[in-house]
């Protein structure tokens, strides 16, 4: 409740109390104002303004609360706009930020086309990415812990220090693929295609391993956490175990000059 201010006092008995010379016109302008704000404090009107701009206020918050939807949806659809646009463009182009808010916001990303892009570091935890194309793509540092990226076409990526604990390749096209460093703890590669994908200094503990489709000239020197019996399955089926990079390609290029008189 508003409360009336008190009635100023005469001229008179307000001079009673010393002051400097200088002041006077400054006290003087004060009482004049303490007569107009206690006149003004009487009108109706004031009171009735001050709970209106008061109700505006609930009036403002109430809408805004009701439009959040609309405004997710058009953040959802700018988005969209930005990834749609950058599409088959190298470079980030935004679609980091926009690929991160739509998962964030627990949108799906199932089929997103993100081929050739700079995504270092990009955080996608959880993400619906099924059928995918990052085909060729920079993913170093980034997070794909726990994420749905079955099917997807990442030949050629690099996923140099990623981490990709929990995540779900299976059937993931992962030819020539760069996982060197990269966390792939508890990582599912049932049916995953991982020939000539670099996985030196990669972790591999705990992953689903058994029913790899193709392994053949992957490189798993110095490889962490093997799950048991791994490294001679994978050796069997034709992995390398080769530090130097000039030795590993001389070994592959050597294989397709040889593959036409194999057969």
């Amino acid at each position: 409740m508003r409360e009336r201010r008190p009635k100023p006092k005469p001229w008179r008995e307000h001079c009673q109390h010393p002051s400097p010379r200088w002041a006077y016109p400054f006290r003087k302008s004060n009482w004049a104002l303490e007569w107009v704000a206690w006149c003004l404090g009487g009108w109706v009107l004031l009171e009735v303004l001050e709970y209106l701009s008061m109700f505006s206020v609930l009036v403002a918050v109430i809408f805004y609360f009701s439009e959040t939807g609309v405004r997710t949806m058009q953040r959802h659809y700018q988005a969209w706009q930005v990834i749609d646009a950058a599409q088959g463009k190298g470079g980030n182009g935004g679609r980091i930020e926009a690929m991160q808010q739509l998962n964030h916001d627990g949108v799906s990303l199932v089929g997103i086309q993100a081929d050739n892009a700079f995504l270092f570091g990009i955080l996608l935890k959880g993400g619906q990415l099924d059928r995918c194309d990052m085909n060729s793509s920079d993913l170093r540092d980034s997070v794909f812990n726990r994420a749905s990226m079955t099917f997807c076409n990442l030949q050629s990526a690099n996923f140099r220090g990623a981490s990709l604990t929990n995540a779900d390749l299976t059937d993931a096209d992962l030819q020539d693929a760069d996982f060197t460093g990269a966390d792939l703890t508890s990582a599912n590669l049932a049916r995953a295609d991982l020939s000539r994908a670099d996985l030196r200094n990669a972790d591999l503990n705990a992953a689903a391993w058994r029913e790899i489709q193709s392994i053949r000239f992957a490189n798993i020197k110095d490889i962490k956490n093997p799950p048991l019996g791994f490294v001679d399955w994978a050796m069997k089926k034709g992995a390398v175990s080769i530090a130097s990079d000039d030795e590993w390609n001389a070994a592959i290029q050597k294989s397709k000059s040889t593959a036409p008189a194999s057969q």
